[in-house]
Formats: C-alpha cells, structure tokens, sequence
C-alpha cells in the first residue's frame, strides 16, 4: 500500500520541478539577447579597440556591418529618448566610431 503512495508523490514532484523548468526556459527565452549578455564593469578613462570590442560584444576585429549592427542593437535598447542613459550611449558611439576607425583617440567625458 506505501508503494503507490510514494510512486504518486515521486510523479507529483517530478511534475511539478518539471513544470518550474519550462516556466524558467520561457522567462529565459523571453529576455532579449542584450539583456543576458552585456559589458560588466567601468569605462576606462581613454577608450581603446578591446573595451570598445567588449562594449559591443564583439570581436576587434569585426565586420563593418556586424559593428554597426550590434551598435544598432544596443542603441535601441539604450536610447535616451526611450529612457536610457546618455553617457551610455555617448559610450556606444565612442566604441562605435573606434572600431570602424572613425576615432582614433579621447574620451568623450
């Protein structure tokens, strides 16, 4: 008589974890890319090609198109007309402009 019982609660458990997995999976799968992956840390006084590589989440020696995708990406989700930071975006365009070459050197604050 224990046996289905403890058959039962073990299905009932498992149901349940495996019910909080898939919520966890959609709440995961619902946040955008940019918001699991990002830049941790402070700027550098003068920005050079790795921190502006690592603002955008790319390589240093990226595409053309991919810098100005991601840079597109970004701004979108950090605008200051949407309520985002305008140092951040000063940042972004700074990293922007230092990898397609645009900006040799200086910081913009």
């Amino acid at each position: 008589m224990t046996t289905p019982l403890v058959a039962g609660a073990g299905i009932a458990a498992a149901a349940l974890l495996g019910r909080e997995v898939v919520k966890q999976y959609i709440k995961f799968k619902a946040a955008p890319a940019a918001a699991r992956a990002f830049y941790k840390g402070g700027f550098q006084p003068e920005m050079n090609r790795r921190e502006a590589a690592l603002i955008l989440g790319l390589r240093e020696s990226a595409a053309e198109e991919r810098i100005k995708e991601a840079h597109r990406r970004i701004m979108i989700a950090n605008h200051p007309d949407s309520g985002g930071s305008s140092f951040i975006a000063a940042k972004v365009n700074e990293a922007k402009d230092m990898l397609l070459g645009k900006k040799s050197k200086s910081s913009v604050f």
